[in-house]
């Protein structure tokens, strides 16, 4: 099959819900709209779908030959930004934006439907289609797993993608092993005593404790993680005080743990409280810490990343499939996915100099390359067909 020349046949509509998407942009689990209209167009295509994890979508393409059951997954959310790019269709809401690309997400996974829906006859099995909310937030993978997504029928493989805007449009960059990190936010309270700033004896300054606190909490990643490991502790807030001239009460500290391996993980975790206590202690203050469990690391399968590999490199050319070396401290959803089934994610190439498609991602000029929509379509629906089909064989 000429993926890339089926794809090319329903670009135009591609592009128009892209922009659509892209325009009309929801937050976290709120979306209603971005929700309805995939359900509109699922309706219209005949895919039967059901409703999870809030505003989510579950949809399956059911093969004419029963067998295995592969899934793809797209996110849908926006982010809380302000979009200052002047064309016809930015953003017609204040304050909320596509920056990170999830419009996109969505709309190759409806186009990759389209395609798989007309060869349905062809497939090996069944593909599931995942469309996730709040994967800017929480996550609703996590939800969606917990709500049988995985299930009935067993997904045996998952594949994922998302748009770089490092990556040249008509590439694609795929990684080995790790491919994004895990990561834990939290919070610190520092308790000391208020008093008038002209008699800091009296009282236990949390600001000047909350500065130590600071400084220490960078040596667990400096002086207590291996170097070769790929971790980070950021700060990002601290919030005490009202007035120049008062020592406050109490402090608040919030940052995040990034770590690519497990026992990283766990280690930069217990040592936040022990420093966090620690320091405080010693300096006649208590310090309550709140560390929450987010996204884990995602793995990419050592099978499933070849395979992709190969496919993309057929559909593509080897020279427009890059082995990225390095893993990114950014985290993804997707995760859940591959802590449970054998699973790919790989990256996109949006970025076309020529046309302006350079700005980062989470920031209020970021677009895309459109021609990438196409392209993500054709490429998701062979791998789907693809993997059903080595799949059957075993």
């Amino acid at each position: 099959m000429d993926y890339i020349g089926e794809a090319k046949k329903i670009e135009k509509e591609l592009v128009s819900i892209r922009r659509d998407f892209h325009q009309n942009p929801e937050l976290g689990f709120e979306l209603q709209r971005t929700s309805g209209k995939v359900k509109e167009f699922l309706k219209k295509e005949g895919i039967e779908y059901i409703e999870t994890a809030k505003t989510g979508i579950c949809a399956i393409i059911k093969g004419k030959n029963t067998g295995k059951t592969v899934a793809l997954r797209g996110d849908m959310d926006a982010l809380p930004l302000k979009d200052k790019k002047l064309c016809e269709y930015s953003s017609k809401v204040d304050g909320k934006m596509h920056a990170c690309g999830h419009d996109a997400h969505t709309t190759i996974l409806m186009g990759a439907a389209k395609l798989l829906n007309s060869m349905k006859d062809e497939l090996c099995g069944n593909v599931k289609l995942f469309f996730e909310p709040a994967e800017e937030t929480t996550g609703g993978a996590q939800i969606m797993i917990s709500e049988g997504a995985l299930e009935n029928p067993r997904v045996d493989a998952v594949l994922g993608l998302h748009v770089s805007e490092t990556i040249d449009c008509g590439k694609i960059g795929i990684k080995k092993g790790v491919v994004n990190a895990a990561s834990n936010p939290f919070q610190i309270l520092i308790k000391g005593k208020g008093t008038h700033g002209a008699h800091p004896n009296l009282g236990v300054d949390p600001i000047t404790i909350a500065c130590n606190v600071v400084n220490v909490i960078q040596t667990i990643v400096s002086r207590e993680i291996s170097p070769t490991n790929p971790s980070v502790i950021t700060i990002g807030y601290i919030h005490g005080g009202t007035a120049g001239n008062i020592v406050p009460d109490e402090v608040k500290i919030g940052g995040i743990i990034r770590t690519m391996k497990s026992e990283d993980r766990e280690f930069a975790k217990k040592r936040l409280v022990e420093v966090a206590r620690g320091v405080a202690n010693s300096m006649r203050a208590e310090a309550e810490v709140n560390i929450e469990e987010s996204y884990p690391c995602l793995y990419n399968d050592d099978s499933m990343y070849s395979f992709m590999k190969e496919e993309a490199e057929e559909l593509l050319g080897k020279e427009n499939v890059i082995e990225l070396e390095e893993p990114s401290l950014g985290v993804e959803s997707f995760a859940y996915f591959s802590m449970e089934r054998p699973s790919v994610f790989y990256y996109l190439g949006i970025k076309n100099e020529k046309k302006g498609i350079i700005n980062p991602a989470h920031g209020n000029l970021f677009d895309i390359d459109e021609n990438c929509l196409h392209i993500g379509a054709a490429l998701q629906c062979k791998a789907a067909f693809e993997a059903l089909k080595k799949l059957s064989q075993k």
